[in-house]
């Protein structure tokens, strides 16, 4: 029996607030939650991340070994995570120098459905703010420049947002796509078929 978690997904601090409820495999491993958020949110995954809950972290350790880092994210599941820390909501950080600050909640546990693939999408609302962009505080500026044509870097803005930018659109189409793709990644392969012995 598969279980599946279902997820709500805020990024604090921003407005309009992007938020995405989706699911996944309760038993699915840290580092591949943080390429569905991704996918969900719509970041591009340039930047190192970090999961926190019940004062551990889990994100990339740092190769050298210099610094106390966290934990390996492929080394635990959403599921162990919850039964070690008792957490309902988890704290997940993406961009150390923007500093998205996501907010995690468990809504339910519950099993999956049959010939549903996994992650799947089931609402979203609110862009997710342009990368590099300079945090909370940037995008807040950035949308206030693109909104008012007399805005001393609205020029500026337009072009370096490179493509129309509507903060209240989620691009569905996109992450669907984006989950598909992870869907397959993560399909379990079948397996080859044994060559038929030879006759002796």
């Amino acid at each position: 029996m598969t279980l599946i978690a279902r997820l709500r997904i805020i990024l604090n601090d921003v407005d309009p607030q992007p938020m995405r409820q989706i699911e996944v495999p309760l038993k699915i491993r840290l580092d591949r939650l943080h390429e569905v958020v991704q996918a969900a949110m719509g970041w591009t995954d340039t930047h190192l991340y970090e999961f926190r809950a019940g004062g551990a972290g889990w994100g990339v350790p740092d190769p050298d070994g210099f610094h106390d880092g966290p934990i390996p994210a492929k080394k635990a599941t959403l599921q162990k995570v919850i039964e070690d820390t008792g957490a309902r909501t988890i704290q997940y950080v993406y961009d150390f120098g923007d500093d998205w600050d996501h907010s995690i909640r468990i809504e339910r546990v519950s099993e999956a459905t049959p010939g549903v693939n996994y992650p799947r999408l089931l609402k979203a609302s609110g862009a997710c703010p342009p990368e590099d962009v300079g945090g909370a505080p940037g995008y807040e500026e950035f949308l206030k420049a693109l909104a008012d044509p007399e805005h001393e870097q609205h020029d500026d803005m337009v072009r370096w947002s490179g493509r129309p930018f509507d903060p209240e659109d989620a691009r569905i189409d996109r992450i669907v796509e984006r989950f598909d793709q992870l869907a397959k990644k993560s399909a379990p392969r079948p397996a080859k078929p044994k060559a038929p012995k030879r006759a002796r």
